[in-house]
């Protein structure tokens, strides 16, 4: 028999760490959904789920180095991408959340950041509403964007308004774009805890761990993660790169320190591979993916 192992990384099946096509009855599945429609400036993020893939083979030889969990060791499945309504946002909010409905622990590709609205309805609408930790260059809570309700900017102001998500138990990370100010406030008077870039590099990613932790409590809690939280120098392929973001070490040693959270589900969004130089950016995202899966493996 022929294992994973034994086949050059080059050479293994295009599914997420090499992994062949599978059922969604694993304990974890992972899905792409490559839509794009929602951006406000450059597209090219439907190409990300398979940029990500494609990357995270680099991933497959071997256990964690910081806590050698093993992410290969859960009963994981690729179970390829959502159908998508072409050009049309609401029907492909609809279609994305039907199926998420039913998979007990989903990992989503994007796409961009309106895809994670229906992962949220179909997750709270079994869990009830979800604290969030949400890694970004924005806090997406804009009502609208250009005229348009579902945009990707607006993801988190729909979500909380429909009660998906629990404001008081979630925090925005890596935050450092041109917002209004009345976005700002809003946002924050709703109870969102709001970490800009800059607390990050002052504060160190210990002491950030450490607030994700307090905020988030013993919550059923989602991660969100716009590949835009990075400075463009680590992840240039995106549709709205802002400059003073936090490096890729920064997001790794966040990550690494929150195996105490309780995560029921996670996305990876933006990545624009068009963009990309090397691979760097879709990487970077198959390595949030990868440590995301190092911190269920530890726990199981």
């Amino acid at each position: 028999m022929v294992t994973p192992q034994d086949v050059p990384t080059f050479a293994l099946p295009s599914g997420l760490l090499g992994l062949e096509r599978g059922a969604p009855s694993a304990s974890v599945c992972i899905a792409g959904i490559p839509f794009d429609t929602a951006t406000t400036n450059r597209s090219g993020a439907r190409f990300g789920p398979q940029a990500i893939r494609q990357a995270s083979r680099m991933l497959r030889d071997g256990a964690h180095p910081h806590s050698f969990a093993d992410p290969t060791s859960l009963s994981r499945a690729e179970i390829g991408n959502f159908r998508i309504a072409f050009g049309d946002i609401a029907a492909t909010m609809s279609s994305g959340e039907s199926p998420a409905r039913d998979i007990s622990h989903l990992i989503a590709l994007g796409g961009d950041h309106s895809v994670t609205l229906p992962l949220l309805r179909a997750l709270a609408g079994r869990v009830g509403p979800l604290a969030l930790v949400h890694f970004d260059a924005h806090v997406d809570t804009w009502p609208e964007n250009f005229g348009q309700a579902y945009a990707h900017g607006s993801v988190f102001y729909h979500a909380i308004k429909e009660g998906l998500v629990d404001p008081r138990r979630m925090i925005q990370i890596g935050i450092r774009s041109p917002v209004e100010r009345e976005v700002f406030e809003w946002t924050r008077g709703q109870g969102v805890t709001i970490v800009s870039a800059q607390e990050v590099h002052e504060a160190g990613p210990r002491a950030v761990a450490d607030r994700v932790g307090t905020v988030i409590g013993g919550a059923s809690a989602y991660l969100t993660f716009d590949i835009d939280a990075l400075d463009p120098a680590f992840a240039p392929a995106t549709g709205t790169p802002e400059i003073g973001g936090l490096a890729s070490w920064q997001a790794q040693a966040i990550l690494r320190r929150l195996g105490g959270l309780h995560f029921v589900g996670m996305d990876l969004v933006e990545v624009a591979p068009a963009y990309d130089l090397a691979e760097i950016t879709a990487l970077a995202g198959a390595t949030v993916v990868w440590e995301y899966l190092a911190l269920l493996a530890e726990r199981a």
